[in-house]
């Protein structure tokens, strides 16, 4: 039997002050019936301390090592028991109704597995946020991107996006999603350890037949890059390693080794920009990726499987970086919708 219909679980890694600033909102606007669960990563810090005599009614989950983001989530979600999760970051501001504009459209169709809230900037109320904004999409090379932010151009939010759709992607800092669709395709990639790994489950659930979407009426604040900052060059890694083993887990053989050859001029091009712009941990970052991804093939072919390698909706048709540094491209709004697959 399940314990609440929605478990709202926080990932913490000493995040202290993230929790004693956003708790309370959170605390003021769940639902009676969802309950807040504190998981954490083997903090060093006084989370748990503070989190004991502050929250005492709060469950706390306590994972054996920082195993990051999708083995943190997986081996606590384990213990859970519920119809929906909502995987919270720790640097989330939710704010009033949150919650249940998203439980009414996952209701209205047992074909949604995951949906997002509108993510926006917990320091420009007014913008979209990186890490997610109006929902997320992919182009052809692997690329991910946002409804309201295209690369480094966030876009003010005039509610050009107020629609409920489909996405391809559903950000990880505020992710609701389906318990039995989740553990369906056996949650996150634990390889991923951080970055990327929400986009590749969210393509895994579209394989097998499930719909992503963003929902309008629900939104929140994210102030991003709370545990690695944009400018580390171990999230540099991590994007550029996390987005090869995506692209090789779900395309076919013949689909991957087509893009991978364009990916290693582009990515070539990146660690230059990086070297250029004085940027050398960048530069070894990209480079230690993509040997990384070599040294561990064998080890991600394992995954693949004939259901991962049909395409799916909402993977763009053409290259956004050059769309969006070429043609100058820097919105949604202005790309060919047509050339979005159906």
């Amino acid at each position: 039997m399940q314990t609440s219909k929605l478990a709202i679980v926080i990932l913490n890694w000493n995040g202290q002050e993230f929790l004693s600033r956003f708790l309370p909102m959170l605390v003021k606007y769940k639902t009676s019936d969802s309950e807040i669960i504190i998981a954490d990563n083997a903090s060093t810090d006084n989370s748990m301390e503070f989190l004991k005599k502050e929250y005492p009614t709060i469950r706390i989950i306590l994972n054996k090592e920082n195993g990051g983001f999708a083995k943190g989530y997986n081996d606590a979600l384990l213990q859970i028991d519920a119809k929906y999760y909502v995987l919270l970051n720790s640097d989330i501001e939710v704010t009033e109704n949150w919650i249940q504009p998203v439980i009414e459209l996952m209701d209205s169709d047992e074909r949604i597995a995951a949906c997002q809230p509108k993510l926006l900037s917990c320091f420009e109320k007014t913008k979209f946020e990186y890490a997610g904004a109006a929902g997320g999409f992919i182009d052809k090379l692997g690329y991910p991107f946002c409804r309201g932010r295209i690369f480094d151009t966030l876009e003010e939010d005039k509610e050009q996006y107020h629609d409920n759709r489909e996405i391809f992607w559903a950000t990880g800092a505020c992710l609701f999603v389906r318990a039995d669709a989740y553990w369906s395709v056996d949650g996150m990639d634990n390889d991923f350890f951080a970055h990327m790994e929400e986009v590749d489950l969210c393509w895994r659930l579209k394989n097998k037949g499930y719909k992503i979407m963003f929902c309008c009426d629900s939104k929140v604040y994210h102030i991003g890059g709370g545990t690695l900052p944009k400018s580390s060059s171990r999230k540099t890694f991590l994007n550029f390693r996390n987005n090869l083993i995506l692209l090789y887990k779900n395309l076919s053989c013949w689909q991957f080794f087509k893009v991978y050859f364009v990916r290693i001029f582009l990515d070539i091009i990146a660690a230059l920009k990086f070297l250029s712009e004085g940027h050398f941990s960048d530069f070894i970052a990209v480079a230690k990726a993509h040997f990384v991804f070599y040294f561990t093939f064998y080890r991600h072919r394992r995954k693949r499987t004939i259901a991962n390698l049909t395409e799916v909706s909402g993977i763009y048709k053409k290259s956004i970086v050059l769309e969006y540094y070429l043609r100058k491209k820097k919105t949604f709004t202005i790309l060919n919708l047509e050339k979005f697959t159906k």
